[in-house]
């Protein structure tokens, strides 16, 4: 049996991914920061209820000791993140950008990911089949947002295209100190969720697709790849 975390699992694309490896036959830890949530949407999947705030170095210490009580952990989704769109709707972008809008988004999407792979760490170096998933974004490829005439080169914003190329580098790093595991970021593609107001064109269905597929690779799969739906992206 197969054993997952997936953080922000409460709703959107972290939701739909937990349904989908269920279904597929995982244990599933439904994280999520707000207790109440996290229970009712765990009990919709079928899954387990963990509370974890990867922006909280006790929250997070609490859930991996939670999760290695009850016998471990194979596969880890680093799903939650935010894009701190303004009351407006829109971005920040280089002209009005101050290291305090910054912060959160660094603290979310980044020191996050870190928190949460280094306190799961020693579990899934247990496992015989270890996998990790960071969730990034095309916004995160160097090469996509310096191509004109790439939807992603039109993109004003700063914060999250940094965390998520920050997110990227930390995926090859870890995954070449790791090679016995299966460490990949991942571009769901634009879909419409609560992180960008739900102005997505595609479902979290169809945005789900690569975070199930990577979650589900085997030992002899890619590792310290950055994938979407349909295959290899650049970085």
């Amino acid at each position: 049996m197969t054993t997952t975390l997936i953080t922000g699992a409460n709703k959107g694309l972290g939701f739909e991914t937990a349904r989908r490896l269920i279904a597929a036959g995982h244990t599933v830890y439904a994280g999520s920061r707000d207790p109440e949530r996290g229970r009712r949407a765990a009990e919709r999947l079928g899954a387990r209820p963990l509370v974890i705030d990867v922006t909280d170095d006790t929250s997070v210490a609490a859930a991996a000791r939670t999760v290695e009580a009850a016998g471990g952990l194979d596969v880890l989704v680093n799903n939650a993140g935010i894009e701190a769109r303004t009351a407006d709707g829109g971005v920040v972008g280089a002209a009005e950008l101050t290291a305090d809008a910054l912060r959160p988004l660094f603290e979310t999407n980044v020191f996050g990911t870190v928190r949460v792979t280094h306190a799961f760490l020693p579990l899934l170096e247990r496992s015989a089949a270890p996998v990790v998933v960071n969730v990034s974004s095309g916004l995160g490829s160097m090469a996509r947002m310096t191509a004109p005439g790439s939807p992603a080169y039109v993109y004003p914003g700063v914060g999250y295209p940094a965390s998520k190329a920050a997110v990227n580098m930390i995926t090859v790093q870890y995954a070449k100190a790791f090679p016995g595991m299966r460490i990949n970021a991942v571009e769901p593609g634009f879909t419409a969720t609560d992180l960008n107001g739900r102005t997505g064109t595609q479902t979290v269905e169809q945005g789900a697709e690569i975070i199930v597929r990577m979650a589900q690779v085997d030992p002899a799969g890619p590792t310290g790849g950055y994938f979407d739906a349909a295959g290899p992206i650049p970085w």
